[in-house]
């Protein structure tokens, strides 16, 4: 994997769209010689086009990242990959026809959009029936040897066996664990030169997977890796690079305190993430306000109470503040406290469940954000009746105030909605990467990556 900005991308995910976005520009240039050919223009030299040529297959490039072109099931399916490709495209068409009606006469591309269009779905199609089933072959993985034979190596065996994973396991070394899961490990009495083993293998990482490290930890062999330029990681590292969450099953404080992360030289990027906020939502306040009216009414219509939901939720540093939402349920649907939603939720009104699904309840939030109570990007703020109780029954639950709440967030991007114990669990896993590893970079990530939540509700409730 690559690190950008403290955050993972797959060397597969890098190479796929950077020959994506080469595709588009062909596209593009391939859509300007065959409407020049037919209005019988002459071309001109490729140097006086080149800026509006990778400006227009950069746009389609992002609306591809938006849509989840480069997730894990369109990499593994291609018929996954096509139906994200034709909404990738639709949405560059919207996004283009935009660009021009607000800058009309800056680009040349118009004539020529459905020509491009249409040329990239044919050159971006081509290039998925060649690469796909390339990319989840072990050419593409990297060769890791585990250290341990234990349930945690019997973990990274499932990872490694997912068809989107990075890494393919090449060998397992028992350690001495007195109950040994993984059958085919081979025992460490039984190589001579570990070093020479790892070379002769050709392994490019080894992973310490020991239950239990008290004493354990085979200093001699780790030292005779790393000096054999292969790259020696823990098991609470690998598994918060390869996953993108923190596994509370493993991690201690001390790799907490000791891991790269959280780190207090934000002030930068916290000053550009304030801006931001301010600035977004401010036109989303101001584009959205006739959806608000609309739907505020009609609310009022499908049941009885007041348009607007407002509850009190905690924020950053503990501190609670008061959330404002389209009402999307009965009036008296916490008249016996705070419930997280069920699945087909009885309290949900009609129109309330629409509303959730689409995510247009979530609108008037955006005048937390303008208030600096909450941010665009952020852990999803909880009731303080839940909180209270998550902290007792979860470690490191107070670690995700951290930061503001926010509208979307990692967790809300990689997990449907929770509604359990089990499932706030998870996602803090989430959200403490997201505190761990914050970067403006990452905020960008998700907030690409929330218009496929939204396109695809699978988890709204």
């Amino acid at each position: 994997m690559i690190r950008l900005f403290k955050h993972y991308i797959p060397h597969a995910v890098i190479l796929l769209g950077l020959l994506d976005l080469a595709l588009l520009v062909v596209a593009s240039e391939m859509a300007w010689q065959l409407r020049a050919a037919q209005i019988a223009m002459e071309p001109g030299a490729l140097a006086e086009r080149w800026l509006p040529l990778v400006a227009t297959a950069s746009v389609v490039w992002v609306a591809m990242i938006s849509v989840g072109v480069y997730g894990p099931n369109a990499l593994r399916s291609l018929r996954f990959a096509g139906a994200r490709l034709l909404v990738a495209i639709s949405l560059g068409i919207i996004a283009l026809a935009t660009i021009d009606f607000i800058l009309p006469g800056s680009t040349f591309w118009r004539s020529t959009l459905l020509y491009a269009m249409g040329f990239a779905i044919l050159v971006l199609v081509a290039d998925r029936l060649l690469l796909n089933s390339f990319l989840g072959s072990s050419a593409f993985r990297r060769r890791v040897m585990v250290l341990g034979a234990g349930d945690r190596a019997q973990r990274l065996r499932a990872l490694g066996e997912r068809p989107e994973s990075g890494f393919a396991i090449v060998s397992y070394i028992a350690m001495g664990e007195p109950e040994r899961v993984v059958e085919e490990a081979i025992a460490r009495e039984a190589i001579h030169d570990l070093g020479r083993f790892v070379e002769n293998l050709g392994v490019s990482e080894v992973v310490l997977a020991l239950q239990e490290r008290r004493n354990a930890l085979p200093l001699g062999d780790l030292l005779r890796i790393k000096t054999k330029g292969v790259h020696v990681n823990d098991f609470s590292s690998f598994l918060e690079r390869e996953t993108g969450r923190v596994d509370l099953d493993t991690v201690n404080p001390s790799w907490l305190i000791f891991s790269d992360g959280f780190s207090s030289g934000r002030l930068l990027s916290s000053a550009v993430k304030r801006l931001f906020d301010i600035v977004a939502s401010l036109i989303l306040l101001l584009a959205t306000f006739p959806l608000i009216a609309v739907f505020a009414v009609l609310v009022k219509l499908d049941s009885k109470g007041p348009a607007f939901f407002r509850q009190e939720r905690v924020g950053l540093y503990g501190q609670t503040f008061r959330i404002v939402k389209l009402r999307s349920m009965r009036t008296d649907a916490e008249k016996d406290g705070a419930k997280w939603a069920e699945e087909n939720d009885p309290r949900i009104t009609r129109l309330g469940r629409f509303i959730r699904k689409v995510r247009i309840d979530e609108l008037p939030q955006a005048w937390s954000v303008l208030t600096g109570q909450m941010s665009f990007v952020g852990p999803r703020p909880e009731v303080p009746q839940f909180v209270d109780d998550l902290q007792e029954q979860i470690p490191f639950y107070g670690e995700r105030h951290m930061v503001k709440p926010g509208i979307t967030g990692w967790a809300q991007i990689n997990y449907p909605y929770g509604a359990s114990t089990e499932d706030s669990r998870k996602k803090l896993e989430y959200d403490l990467y997201y505190a761990k590893n914050y970067t403006p970079f990452l905020d960008l990530v998700i907030l690409l990556q929330t218009v496929r939540v939204i396109l695809w509700p699978e988890g709204a409730r």
